[in-house]
This record gives C-alpha cells, sequence and structure tokens, in this order.
C-alpha cells in the first residue's frame, strides 16, 4: 500500500469517527427529548465534579434548560445530516476516490477562519489542537491532489 493510500485511509478513519461521534450524540439528544433536560444538565454538571455556578457549566445547564422538543429535533436532524457526509467522505477517502479528496480540502478549509477566531478571542488548547489537525489534513489533501495532477502531466508522452 503506498504511502498516500495509508494518508487517506488515516485521514478516513478520523472523518468516520466524527460521524460516528455525531450520529451518537444525535441519538443522544434524540432520546432525552421530553426529559426534564435543566435536570439532566444539573446531573452531568455533579457527576464531573464541576462546580455549577462556575461559568461553563452554567452556560451547559442554561442552553439545555431553554430547549424546545423542535429544536431538539432540529438539532438531531442537523447531527444526522453531518454524520451522513462525514461517513460518505470517510468512505471515498478510504476507497481513494478523486471527488472526496477535493470534498475534503473544501470542507476542512472551510473551518479555518473559524477556528482562527477562537484561539484569537478563545485561546484554549482545545483550539489550538482542532486548528493544527485540521491544517495537517487540508495540507496533506491539496498534496494529495496536487502529486496526481502531477503524476498525471508527467505520464503524458
Amino acid at each position: 500500500m503506498t504511502t498516500i493510500k495509508k494518508g487517506l485511509r488515516a485521514v478516513a478513519v478520523l472523518e468516520a469517527s466524527k460521524g460516528i461521534v455525531s450520529l451518537l450524540v444525535a441519538f443522544g439528544v434524540h432520546t432525552l427529548a421530553g426529559h426534564n433536560l435543566h435536570h439532566l444538565a444539573e446531573l452531568i454538571v455533579s457527576r464531573l465534579h464541576l462546580n455549577p455556578a462556575s461559568h461553563l457549566p452554567s452556560v451547559f445547564i442554561d442552553a439545555a434548560s431553554g430547549l424546545t422538543g423542535t429544536e431538539i429535533l432540529f438539532f438531531t436532524f442537523g447531527a444526522v445530516v453531518y454524520s451522513i457526509i462525514r461517513l460518505v467522505e470517510a468512505y471515498g477517502l478510504w476507497r481513494s476516490q478523486v471527488w472526496t479528496e477535493w470534498f475534503a480540502l473544501v470542507s476542512g478549509a472551510i473551518y479555518i477562519p473559524f477556528e482562527l477566531y477562537e484561539i484569537i478571542f478563545r485561546t484554549s488548547l482545545l483550539s489550538i489542537g482542532a486548528f493544527i489537525i485540521n491544517i495537517m489534513i487540508v495540507g496533506y489533501m491539496a498534496y494529495v491532489i496536487f502529486d496526481k495532477k502531477k503524476s498525471s502531466y508527467n505520464l503524458e508522452p
């Protein structure tokens, strides 16, 4: 197996992981519909031994409390669509399909300005890590695409 194919498969595994996590979140949120979300959010915060009065846990509790059934349904639908897109992308990358290479390049590049904004205004290890991983994937996908183009030009007589 070539190095490029191994790299594409690594990106495919990452994309499939994102798709599976998104699907699990969608099912989890859908399952919670109709429950007392405020109580569940408080329970999660206490199980994680977080202070419910501090900023992030209180934002989480407030957000969970304000969700309506329609919003939960909309969120669930969005998560399922996102999951399907990521799983289709993973399948295409695993099979080295050119269109998914371009899709991975563009879909990764779209996030770069938002990730830079996060780093500038709300620096955290998570935002920096996500940015670095995304830059590596976008750079790798650009390398794969342009290497294939270069190789196809060199093969023509």
